[in-house]
């Protein structure tokens, strides 16, 4: 049995014994992904140099570390994990973090950074945002407000986009009633996209040079591209003044698979 075989094992083992406290943790989970006012950090790394010249062993010893370390965190954030590498540019994998306390994210991610596996992370990016409800929906027609509840084409995604935006002066100047018709507007062009693409919506200002964060999950990149361009069609759009810049695009993988890559 090789060295990554006897890892893995441990590995699954640290989960069984996760999964037997699960039921008390599974309130708190579905808390921090899905009620407002929680802070989601978007934090893309990439591998240095130095890491791809260590011995086999070595790296499989330093990603051991990191499930462990997940783990200790897993009672008060929610952790899910991206493969960038070979879909966005100087990053190779990244973490989507929800917590009611951005400490709590922040001593996560300096615990990280302190591991044999993090000491070969340069950190690409991070993007802050907290949730909140929806400030223009209320005001929609009912028949858009059930279309938006369109139930979706696969459960499981297989590609995650995050776009961070920043919106112009002139919007903020807008009162509550234009901005929320042109939201409305914006919302028309994507309901033909909602079972094909799932999006989640983090607020920004303050917290980031953005003013806002955009999740994205697909299963078919042709449908969200779609999306896209029938976005940049509306009016709202002529109020993003920068859109993307980072974009990041990659796949939705387990932490196992992507710490297995790294230790190969």
């Amino acid at each position: 049995m090789n060295l990554w075989s006897v890892v893995k094992m441990t590995l699954m083992v640290g989960l069984l014994m996760v999964a037997t406290a699960w039921p008390a943790q599974a309130t708190e989970r579905d808390k921090l992904l899905t009620e407002p006012g929680v802070y989601g950090t978007f934090a893309a790394f990439q591998m240095d140099h130095d890491w791809w010249d260590l011995p086999g062993d070595a790296r499989v010893i330093a990603v051991s570390e990191v499930k462990g370390l997940i783990e200790q965190f897993s009672n008060k954030i929610v952790i899910e994990s991206y493969l960038l590498r070979g879909l966005s540019d100087h990053a190779d994998f990244m973490f989507r973090v929800h917590a009611h306390a951005l400490s709590d994210t922040q001593q996560f991610l300096t615990s990280l950074l302190g591991t044999r596996f993090g000491r070969h992370l340069v950190a690409t990016s991070y993007l802050h945002g907290l949730t909140k409800k929806a400030a223009y929906v209320p005001g929609f027609p009912d028949r858009m407000k059930t279309d938006l509840q369109a139930p979706s084409e696969a459960e499981t995604k297989s590609y995650a986009i995050v776009i961070p935006i920043r919106k112009d002066a002139d919007w903020w100047a807008l009162d509550q009633e234009t901005r929320g018709a042109l939201m409305q507007e914006h919302t028309q062009a994507a309901i033909p996209y909602v079972p094909a693409v799932k999006r989640k919506l983090y607020h920004s200002s303050g917290l980031d040079d953005f003013d806002f964060i955009t999740y994205f999950e697909t299963e078919k990149l042709d449908e969200f591209h779609g999306l896209i361009r029938s976005l940049e069609q509306v009016k709202e759009y002529r109020h993003n003044r920068r859109f993307g810049h980072p974009t990041l695009l990659g796949t939705v993988r387990p932490l196992d698979d992507i710490l297995e890559l790294f230790a190969r």
